[in-house]
């Protein structure tokens, strides 16, 4: 059944990070990582789906949504390219699994509905409702210098992973840091109080407690080897 769109303000997607008071114990696997949809913290926009091809024959486009409910990303009003061009505008949408077929203004046969496939969509940041206290959006994250509760600068978060029940930040280490522990390689750290008890964005820094690093080479190579 079709279901005429009204956009909502309140809605939140999921495409924040939860500060958690500590770590939940969890079994942790890359293969559980989020899809890297953020990661231009220069752009006034959040990716909030991608079209996955077209549905049934009358031209309704599918949408994968990266949001907690998968309606909610057509509740932001029309859906740009990573330009801020606008590629679709919603008129009425269906749940189909755990996608979305919408009918747009822009497309009309199933043939252009095909033609995007593979494009990511996205809507303004300015769009979405603020935050929660202790929740951050991945896009207000990435980018961020982080240092250590010492006041060591170590590296840039470069993304945000979900691994079940809590996220983790990609840390992109420092030269210096990287040159003082003889690895350029990416790691990751807990977002969690304990583990990270500052998150300045204003600052543009979080300060961590450096603990329970996981280096992501070595974590792709015990895997292989399993």
């Amino acid at each position: 059944m079709q279901t005429q769109l009204k956009h909502s303000p309140n809605t939140v997607p999921s495409l924040l990070a939860k500060r958690h008071e500590r770590d939940i114990a969890r079994p942790m696997s890359l293969s559980d990582t989020l899809t890297d949809t953020l990661t231009d913290t220069q752009s006034p926009l959040i990716c909030v789906a991608v079209i996955s091809g077209a549905f049934g024959i009358k031209g309704e486009v599918k949408l994968k949504p990266f949001t907690d409910e998968p309606q909610n990303c057509l509740n932001y009003g029309p859906l740009t390219d990573e330009n801020g061009v606008i590629i679709l505008t919603p008129i009425s949408a269906r749940p189909v699994k755990k996608a979305m077929a919408v009918i747009c203004e822009q497309v009309s046969t199933r043939e252009q509905a095909q033609a995007l496939s593979g494009t990511k969509l996205y809507v303004k940041r300015s769009a979405l409702p603020p935050p929660d206290e202790d929740d951050f959006y991945y896009s207000d994250l990435i980018g961020l210098q982080v240092k250590t509760t010492s006041g060591k600068n170590i590296g840039t978060i470069v993304a945000m992973h979900e691994f079940g029940a809590n996220d983790m930040m990609e840390i992109k280490p420092s030269k210096k840091a990287a040159e003082q522990s003889g690895s350029s390689a990416t790691w990751y750290h807990p977002f969690t109080k304990l583990a990270v008890p500052i998150v300045d964005i204003a600052k543009g820094r979080v300060i961590i407690a450096q603990q329970d690093v996981v280096n992501a080479k070595d974590d792709n190579a015990s895997d292989e080897s399993r």
